[in-house]
Formats: structure tokens, C-alpha cells, sequence
């Protein structure tokens, strides 16, 4: 039996070089690829440095998605992570144009959804 409601679905490829969506749906995040010292990544790994110092050029926002690559051993190996804060530079002791990422091992909540039992 066909289904008169159905309809052909559109695929439309879109190409990407520095930035791609990990996100579902339509957001305003963006994914950035980062490297990353030996030690740092092995902290980020291990839970103990929930954080990263960077050179705010990229204009990082809450949300954001790093794909963070160790380079020192030339390893291979990536970590994930979601942006849950940015302390801006200026003020603290922070020198201006830099940045505090505060970072998190969970995708941020789709716009709109406040209960994670919603989700």
C-alpha cells in the first residue's frame, strides 16, 4: 500500500574546510580543530584540566564544539569537547585577546530544551 502523504526528501551536499556542524538541527555553533601539547591532552583525558588557555582569534563561543588533536608524539588521538564558558581577556590577569575556554565532555542541551528529561 503506498502513503499518499509522502514526499521525496532533497539532499543537499555541502562542502566545509576549516568548520563543520556536529550539532543536530539548525545552531549557530561552530566545531573548531585544535592542537594540543602531550600534557595538556593528557590532563584534558583524565578530567583533571577542565579548562584551555587560547588566543581568542576564532572568536570561541559557548557551545562551540574542539576537536582537540595531540601533536607532540604525533599520536593521532583527538579528544571532544564542548565549550561551556569563555572568560575573556583583559581583566583577572588575562591579557587582552586571550581567552579561558571552560570545557565540557557533554553536548550543549538543543535551544529550547532546559530539562535534560526532555531531551
Amino acid at each position: 500500500m503506498e502513503n499518499p502523504t509522502s514526499t521525496p526528501m532533497k539532499l543537499t551536499m555541502i562542502r566545509h574546510t576549516s568548520h563543520f556542524n556536529l550539532h543536530t538541527g539548525p545552531t549557530p555553533y561552530r566545531t573548531h580543530e585544535l592542537e594540543i601539547g602531550a600534557t595538556e591532552y593528557a590532563a584534558l583525558e583524565a578530567g583533571t584540566r577542565p579548562f584551555d588557555v587560547r588566543y581568542n582569534d576564532r572568536d570561541y563561543q559557548v557551545g562551540d564544539a574542539l576537536i582537540l588533536r595531540e601533536y607532540e608524539q604525533d599520536s593521532g588521538r583527538t579528544l571532544l569537547r564542548w565549550v561551556s564558558t569563555v572568560v575573556h581577556g583583559g581583566h583577572s590577569g588575562l591579557e587582552h585577546g586571550w581567552c579561558i575556554l571552560g570545557l565540557s565532555e557533554r553536548a550543549p542541551l538543543p535551544p529550547g530544551i532546559l530539562d535534560t528529561k526532555l531531551w
